[in-house]
């Protein structure tokens, strides 16, 4: 295929699913969820339809759903960055810290200075309780200057940390 003939297909792939995105701006979840069902009834191979029913999935705590969401999305389109992070965390969330390592590691290799790939590694990293590891993919999340609810999450994270070795130290 062609590139213009890919581009094609993506932006084909895209359209469709520009009502349902739109349904989940506004938070509607449920009726984004029904949408996205029928993009996917037309055209099983929509990656994009995949992440957003992953996301539409997440929002309504159906975290299994939306880890079989991103899943089918990756599947079809290995170099989804998205799709990949959220794949990792839902993982981490879903009680599967070294799935979500393997895939946040995977997330880092396809773009490796992504802010967000960095902190799914970071988090994996703390779920498998490998404190020097979490520390520099969370450091390394840090220095992209984050949105600052997340950024005081993880700096809460690293001084916890600090406190942790300090302790350990005078003990």
């Amino acid at each position: 295929m062609s590139q213009d003939d890919q581009e094609a297909v993506d932006r084909a792939k895209w359209e469709a699913i520009e009502e349902p995105v739109e349904l989940l701006h506004e938070e509607k979840f449920h009726e984004a969820l029904a949408a996205l069902h029928v993009v996917l009834l037309e055209d099983p191979k929509n990656y994009y339809a995949y992440h957003f029913l992953g996301v539409a999935l997440y929002e309504v705590k159906e975290l299994e759903g939306a880890r079989d969401a991103f899943r089918a999305c990756t599947a079809l389109a290995p170099q989804h960055l998205g799709a990949s992070i959220a794949l990792a965390n839902v993982l981490r969330e879903t009680g599967d810290p070294q799935g979500a390592l393997k895939e946040a590691l995977r997330a880092h290799g396809l773009k490796n200075e992504d802010g967000d790939a960095l902190h799914a590694v970071g988090m994996a990293y703390v779920a498998l309780g490998d404190r020097v590891s979490a520390r520099r993919y969370l450091n390394a999340f840090m220095d992209k200057k984050p949105e600052f609810e997340v950024g005081v999450e993880v700096q809460a994270l690293l001084d916890a940390f600090d406190q942790e070795a300090a302790a350990n130290r005078t003990n």
